[in-house]
């Protein structure tokens, strides 16, 4: 395969980084044509950093605070995006909306993981709100990012039952193993497919 084959590819993450793990670990394995050219964040004391470090992978982090607005905070990322000759975006729990500046950059070319069955349980607190909902099943969504909430059009999704005796952090163990192995294998298909 040739060096221009590979895609460059930039993880958005905000916290822990197990996804951004899942995903370079895979990547390399699998020995993907994609370069994980970026770490964009938005705190800086976060276990993610390590995580890219331990990698080899570039951080750009950005504290929103910073700027006057989010627009103007995009900007600079989407510039960084720029520089780093970016492909396709893949956000890793990362904890912001998307805003219309980078959109307008990555119209189609950034996918988020939801930790429920979308359309069911959006927004920051999938797992608990399935959870306390009391349903017998939920899951794993891998959808196209769109100017919404968690409201683009759905690539794939998983099942996870919830069992009567779980308690919370039993069924985050178990969304949290499903999204490790499902959004790799859905990276590789939407390659395999020229949608990256």
């Amino acid at each position: 395969m040739m060096k221009s084959d590979v895609k460059n590819i930039a993880i958005f993450a905000s916290g822990e980084g197990t996804n951004f793990t899942a995903l370079t670990e895979y990547f390399k394995r699998e020995k993907l044509p994609l370069n994980v050219k970026l770490l964009v964040c938005d705190h800086s004391k976060v276990h993610v950093l390590e995580r890219a470090a331990k990698e080899s992978v570039p951080t750009f982090v950005i504290h929103f605070k910073d700027y006057p607005d989010k627009a103007a905070a995009e900007k600079v990322i989407a510039q960084k995006l720029a520089d780093e000759q970016i492909d396709f975006i893949i956000l890793a729990g990362y904890m912001r909306i998307i805003g219309p500046t980078l959109l307008a950059k990555y119209e189609g070319k950034i996918v988020n993981i939801h930790p429920a069955l979308l359309p069911k349980f959006p927004g920051r607190h999938g797992i608990e709100d399935a959870f306390e909902a009391g349903v017998d099943t939920t899951g794993v969504t891998i959808h196209w990012v769109d100017s919404g909430i968690d409201s683009g059009k759905i690539i794939a999704q998983r099942k996870v039952p919830v069992h009567q005796d779980d308690r919370l952090s039993d069924l985050e163990t178990r969304i949290h193993a499903t999204e490790h192995k499902l959004y790799p294998e859905v990276i590789k298909q939407l390659l395999e497919r020229g949608e990256i």
